[in-house]
């Protein structure tokens, strides 16, 4: 048995991890997984008044555990995980392919809110978790239905909660979530003004060699498969992460959440064409200065070698 060393995770950004490490499908494949935890000492408070990221560490939770060498691998959303390879400290840390899941994420205004659209947000306070997600999520919608300048982000901590509870509280006009969150979200009247799907990659040290992905993905790949077979039984996972330290999110039930919104694929390479456009992209926000080549984000060998030999 060989032993991965993994940050935690959450069901919307590691379902089919979760499941494979559950249900024994990463033992079946060799391995042994060590869940790290990367969010002790992690500021959650909103701070209004910071409305950039430039100047902010992209490790504050994502990575921090990687960073400090506790964890081997490490999965979070594409557009944060190539700012984070850019600045690492550890000289092997890439990028090498995609997760499972297809993450889902709206940005949300309370019930009294006077924003029915995203065009109305124009000028409006959007709190975002800076470097995660839907930080960049919420960029790319309101660029859809807004001049840049009139985006108004601020940080605010991941873990939709804290977001969740700035917003109601009218901290801030309006805030990203991700499931459960939307789904409790909706029970309290909130209103989903847009919303979307993103994909998140693997990033990982030199621990990780294309036999050790290789294995970890066949895991992943029958995880999908389950979950693609039966999504609402594994629906289960959404409420099950949270209660324990949110018991509102305990009073959800399974029928209350939609299938619909959770998609699994089998991790994949990421595409040349999409490397560069994201990158160019990232760019075009003032973001990802330090890099010339996108492809220097990327372990080439490992994604191509820990992917072919899990089909």
């Amino acid at each position: 048995m060989k032993t991965l060393r993994l940050e935690n995770t959450s069901p919307f950004q590691g379902l089919a991890e979760l499941v494979a490490d559950k249900e024994g499908l990463f033992e079946k494949e060799g391995l042994t997984i060590q869940w790290v935890d990367r969010e002790k000492g992690v500021d959650k408070t909103v701070h209004t008044d910071i409305t950039d990221p430039k100047g902010l560490n992209p490790h504050v939770s994502h990575g921090k555990a990687f960073e400090e060498g506790k964890a081997d691998m490490y999965n979070a959303c594409e557009w944060g995980n190539y700012c984070r390879v850019q600045d690492t400290s550890v000289q092997s840390g890439r990028q090498i392919g995609r997760r499972a899941i297809v993450t889902f994420a709206g940005i949300v205004v309370r019930p009294d809110s006077k924003v029915y659209t995203p065009q109305q947000l124009a000028g409006k306070l959007v709190a975002v978790p800076f470097y995660f997600g839907t930080h960049y999520l919420a960029l790319h919608m309101l660029e859809g239905f807004l001049p840049r300048d009139q985006i108004k982000l601020c940080s605010a901590p991941n873990g939709s909660r804290f977001r969740f509870d700035s917003m109601m509280s009218g901290e801030v006009e309006a805030t990203t979530l991700t499931e459960p969150y939307l789904t409790l979200a909706e029970k309290k009247g909130c209103r989903i003004v847009c919303s979307a799907f993103y994909t998140g990659t693997e990033v990982a040290s030199d621990k990780v060699d294309a036999e050790i992905y290789a294995s970890f993905n066949k895991a992943v790949r029958e995880a999908v498969r389950r979950i693609n077979a039966n999504k609402e039984k594994y629906l289960q996972y959404f409420i099950d992460c949270h209660k324990d330290k949110d018991p509102e999110i305990g009073t959800l039930k399974v029928s209350d959440l939609r299938s619909s919104r959770i998609v699994v694929i089998d991790p994949a390479p990421i595409p040349d064409w999409e490397l560069k456009a994201t990158a160019d992209w990232i760019k075009s926000w003032g973001m990802l200065e330090q890099t010339e080549d996108h492809m220097d984000l990327v372990n080439m060998g490992v994604q191509q070698g820990g992917h072919a030999a899990a089909e």
